[in-house]
């Protein structure tokens, strides 16, 4: 199986694939795109991604792009381990739960958001007070979603795709000065990062990393 993703370090959608990739044991190349320089608006990406939005993902002959659909997909065609639960209304839940964080924090927040944001009040303070607004609020409704218990993972004893959204936005909320006040988000973060597959993944631990 020949694998490409197109991606950059800090991108949390990125991180999404590399987590769900690295679950499955599923190696792969990948190129990156410095985003604040534009990089994803060029032509050549453009081929591949129209929206010029990373990550991109080369599989099976084919482009997928949007991480969810990605993961998705990755979920059909190597179904072990299992990210989306076993029930129907586990997968609900967890899919419900990513959702609330890809669908609806994420976007509000990311580079194409804020730059507008700064454009339009002319302040960049603006933009990352939006940012962390954004940020706690989703990160406060997340918590909310959780199912009661102690569990290790959101959903259970092993990661879902409800960890693997999780834990980028989590860092995007501390890089905007968000205060993680949520003890289980917390205590699942840490989890979540002794694992391999969200450690190796991590933005520090990219090619194409810088501080």
């Amino acid at each position: 199986m020949s694998v490409h993703l197109h991606g950059f370090f800090r991108s949390s959608a990125s991180w999404r694939v590399r987590i769900a990739l690295a679950l499955k044991g599923i190696g792969y190349d990948q190129t990156a795109y410095k985003l604040r320089a534009g990089e994803q608006r060029s032509p050549g990406f453009l081929k591949l991604n129209p929206q010029g939005l990373v990550p991109a993902l080369e599989i099976d002959g084919v482009v997928l792009t949007q991480s969810l659909a990605i993961i998705e997909y990755l979920e059909e065609t190597v179904p072990e381990p299992n990210l989306l639960g076993k029930s129907a209304l586990e997968r609900a839940r967890i899919r419900a739960f990513a959702m609330a964080i890809a669908c609806e924090t994420h976007p509000l927040q990311n580079l194409k958001v804020l730059n507008s944001i700064t454009d339009l009040t002319g302040s960049e303070a603006a933009s990352q007070d939006w940012a962390r607004q954004v940020n706690h609020e989703g990160l406060a409704a997340c918590a909310a979603l959780l199912p009661q218990g102690n569990s290790p993972f959101c959903f259970g004893d092993a990661p879902t795709l409800a960890d693997i959204c999780l834990i980028p936005q989590m860092a995007n909320a501390r890089r905007f000065g968000v205060a993680i006040e949520w003890d289980r988000l917390a205590v699942i973060e840490a989890n979540c990062l002794a694992h391999p597959a969200f450690a190796e993944t991590a933005p520090a631990k990219q090619p194409d990393f810088v501080q």
